[in-house]
């Protein structure tokens, strides 16, 4: 797993609250939405919508919060918070960074569920 991709004191406190057989089923529900946002924040893009822009950028911040994925989430909140027109500017560049350091987390947490 990479390092710093989940902080494991977010994780594991997670687990201790809420289960984690319930955490499991977290992490799935997680995987298979997240890609569904970054499709949407895409679209968004796309389609010149500044507001499901950021609507979906909030959605992905405050899921990647829930598992300590730091640094997806502090991404997640730099396009809520502006970055939409950065995106366009960029060519989507910004939902690039985004969909890798995405892919890091689904590897991290599923590594993570399987422990």
């Amino acid at each position: 797993m990479a390092e710093g991709t989940i902080d494991r004191s977010v994780y594991e406190e997670l687990k201790l609250t809420a289960g984690a057989d319930f955490v499991r089923e977290l992490v799935d529900t997680f995987l298979s939405e997240a890609p569904r946002m970054l499709a949407e924040l895409r679209r968004a893009l796309d389609a010149n919508d500044a507001d499901r822009f950021r609507r979906a950028a909030h959605s992905l911040k405050s899921n990647s919060n829930t598992f300590g994925a730091s640094s997806l989430a502090a991404m997640a909140r730099k396009l809520e918070l502006g970055g939409f027109g950065a995106a366009r500017d960029n060519g989507g560049e910004p939902l690039s960074a985004l969909a890798g350091e995405y892919a890091r987390v689904a590897q991290a947490l599923t590594e993570l569920k399987r422990a």
